[in-house]
């Protein structure tokens, strides 16, 4: 049902606006409020992901169909405010004040209805064209809240739209709503929040000393209200804008009011309170919501992590269970057969075309390419999580115990991304307000198992270690967390000093995942891992083979083996003989690139598939330390850029990469020895 308010205009012909532009809808909303899943419910697969322009926030933009044109889609970055707090915050507000977009889109949750409401005061302010879309109304109604659509729009004196985007239930009501804004048949006024009584005139004033300043295309109202808020950009904007007496004596008023952020604050949620007095109906005193029954266990400091741990056990199980044996029918069917079939019908050809072909691209791309199955379940079971709102009770119960190296339950969030790829769980860090605690989570950062090294792990793990591969797995994984703690603890000691920060974290209300929204992230994730496999895992694996093939043709006397050779006495202390030295050398550009390289080494060889020809060649002891070197080597390339780019320091990238190298070898000598020692 539609719910609107909206002040009456001149009907415009949608068809005359779209001819003159192509209607521009932007999406707005703090985190966990479904911006996410109405994005993927609109624009599908006609979506792209980049970053904004001199930023690596990511940007995501799509199309997306109205009824009478197509219309451009932007999905602002989640954010609390329009407040210069973080880049997020400068990208949305000065996307909305410079872009002008024809719609603003707020998302907000009817289940925390309070605190999602901030955002749209201050697109109040700005006067933006705010369309409410009044999400998760179906998990409102689960913790006994209920909203009246009809009344918050009057208060408002913007459309609200009541709808559940996990159910795609609303959303054709949300799209008349844009459209009659769009066609002029519906024009928001917003009702814009008041500063705090005893901080009016104070805001006059400055308004009054910055109004001949201010550029466009930015709002004399809304600068003089930053100002009070603090907000460093806008004064320094303003102050570069304003000769050095005006700019001073609006200094003076501002130094006489320094609790004016306060005065602003609390303007903004008397205005809330007062637009969702008579909207909103709380639940019966003493009612107990599925949220808060859920996390009786969940969030509790002792069964949580036991819940924790097993549902990361559920996620390796169901890999190994389902995704392992998929894999290794391909490696032995599709690739080796594909490589067969191309090998017989390339008997005339050229030996080097062979070569390429069979051992270059399918041997290596191909073996890469297996690990599809594998990383889909990764992918997907992580996806659900986060989905379903279990990420800020993982953080929470985690938190005494990230404690041990003085970081927060914050920290556990980006390290725990790591498991699907460390360059996001590095780029996630900056959630964390301590600059100290987010330079040693950047540092530790690599050390969590991402899914290109478990999908290492998984393809290696089953050849050698059959039915026992998953719990090898999991004490690779264990002894990788073990020295995230341990190397976590004395950076702490011996670079921070000891340094500790205090944890505030949101926690979502619980909600079904999406599954749309679910198979998109999976599909997106999967798409760009072929990518790699085509561009930078195959230009590895035909450089690979070049320097296996020169000078003379044969594998034992290449460019290769002499430089396998040269490295082999390191390689020798940990069991591995020059190709899998070769190997993880060449996983520096990317982790899959291990096995690519094997497939290439072992290619003409392994006629029974790559793992089985493992398995033949090197003993369990060798196999166990290649697998925890894997594990704990220096990360891949584009990890180690993102160090650098979020340090802004190649003396921390470069002791990150050093202590890698470090604990990866040392490990893996001690392992070898020990399995040699024990007869494994």
């Amino acid at each position: 049902m539609l719910n609107s308010h909206c002040s009456p205009a001149s009907p415009v012909s949608l068809e005359s606006l779209t001819e003159a532009h192509e209607p521009l809808i932007a999406l707005a909303g703090q985190p966990n409020m479904g911006k996410s899943t109405l994005f993927n419910l609109l624009t599908g697969l006609n979506q792209h992901v980049g970053n904004w322009p001199g930023k690596t926030v990511e940007r995501r933009e799509g199309r997306f169909h109205l009824s009478r044109s197509d219309a451009r889609l932007v999905d602002l970055p989640g954010t609390y405010s329009l407040t210069a707090n973080s880049p997020e915050e400068v990208i949305s507000r000065e996307f909305i004040l410079r872009e002008k977009p024809d719609v603003v889109i707020a998302v907000v949750s009817a289940a925390n209805l309070e605190r999602s409401l901030y955002l749209v005061s201050e697109l109040a302010a700005i006067q933006a064209p705010v369309v409410v879309a009044l999400n998760m109304m179906d998990v409102a109604e689960q913790e006994g809240i209920r909203v009246d659509a009809h009344v918050l729009a009057a208060a408002l004196g913007v459309p609200v739209v009541p709808m559940t985007a996990s159910r795609a239930k609303g959303v054709q009501d949300l799209l008349d709503q844009v459209e009659r804004v769009l066609d002029g048949t519906c024009v928001p006024q917003p009702n814009a929040p008041e500063v705090r009584a005893d901080h009016q005139q104070v805001l006059q004033q400055i308004e009054s000393l910055t109004a001949p300043f201010i550029p466009e295309p930015y709002l004399c109202a809304w600068i003089a209200l930053k100002l009070l808020e603090g907000d460093a950009q806008v004064a320094e904007m303003i102050q570069a804008a304003m000769p050095g007496q005006s700019w001073a004596a609006v200094q003076d008023i501002l130094r006489s009011h320094d609790d004016a952020f306060m005065a602003v604050a609390s303007g903004r949620y008397e205005w809330i309170g007062r637009m969702i007095r008579s909207a909103m109906t709380r639940p019966k005193l003493g009612q107990v919501g599925i949220t808060e029954r859920i996390d009786r266990w969940s969030a509790h400091p002792v069964w949580g992590l036991f819940i924790l741990a097993g549902i990361l056990g559920a996620v390796f199980a169901l890999t190994f269970s389902i995704g392992s044996p998929i894999q290794a029918w391909l490696d032995e069917k599709v690739v080796t057969g594909l490589g067969a079939l191309v090998s017989e019908g390339l008997a005339e050809a050229p030996f080097w075309l062979r070569g390429i072909l069979v051992d270059g691209v399918i041997g290596g791309v191909g073996s890469v390419l297996t690990f599809l199955p594998i990383l889909v379940i990764f992918f997907g079971a992580f996806a659900v999580l986060e989905d379903v709102g279990y990420m800020a009770r993982a953080a929470y119960v985690m938190d005494n115990f990230m404690h041990i190296m003085g970081l927060h339950g914050k920290s556990f969030l980006p390290l725990f991304l790591g498991f699907g790829c460390n360059v996001p769980a590095i780029m996630g860090t900056r959630v964390i307000d301590s600059w100290p605690a987010r330079l040693l989570t950047i540092l530790i950062a690599p050390l969590v198992p991402c899914t290109a090294r478990m999908a290492v792990v998984a393809f290696i793990a089953p050849a050698f270690f059959g039915r026992s591969a998953g719990l090898v797995t999991w004490g690779l994984i264990m002894l990788s967390l073990l020295l995230l703690v341990v190397m976590g603890t004395l950076l702490n000691w011996i670079v921070f000093k000891g340094q500790r920060s205090a944890f505030i974290m949101e926690m979502p209300l619980y909600h079904a995942p999406n599954l749309r929204t679910v198979g998109l992230l999976v599909w997106q994730r999967s798409l760009s891992f072929i990518k790699k496999a085509g561009t930078i895992i195959l230009l590895i694996s035909l450089v690979v083979w070049v320097l296996s093939f020169l000078p003379g043709g044969q594998i034992e006397t290449s460019y290769l083996a002499r430089i396998g050779q040269f490295l082999e006495p390191v390689g020798k202390w940990m069991g591995l003989d020059w190709r899998l030295t070769v190997s993880l050398l060449t996983s520096f550009p990317a982790k899959e690139n291990a096995i690519a390289t094997l497939g290439v080494l072992f290619g003409s060889t392994a006629e029974t598939g790559l793992a089985a020809a493992l398995a033949a060649a090197y003993s369990t002891a060798t196999a166990l330390a290649f697998l925890v070197v894997s594990i704990l080597f220096i990360p891949c390339i584009a990890t180690v850029a993102v160090t650098r780019q979020e340090t802004g320091s190649w003396g921390w990238t470069l002791l990150s990469m050093g202590m890698l190298l470090g604990l990866s070898i040392g490990a893996g000598v001690l392992v070898y020895h020990a399995a040699v020692w024990i007869g494994v």
